[in-house]
């Protein structure tokens, strides 16, 4: 169980790290609505989020 805890852990701080560097600030507000959103089982704040790091992740092509 902790290998999986540590596992989880690296996987989520190099997304984070990606995001921030590719994205700023703004893709790491993202992620933090939409895993606090998953968290607090609130759709509202987790659809905010997922829009977001959406139109980052799509912006350039519109």
């Amino acid at each position: 169980m902790p290998v999986l805890a540590l596992l989880s852990a690296v996987f989520v701080v190099g997304i984070e790290q990606t995001l921030q560097w590719k994205y700023g600030v703004t893709g790491i507000i993202g992620l933090l609505m939409l895993t606090i959103g998953i968290k607090a089982k609130n759709p509202a704040v987790s659809s905010i989020g997922a829009v977001v790091l959406a139109l980052l992740v799509t912006g350039p092509a519109l």
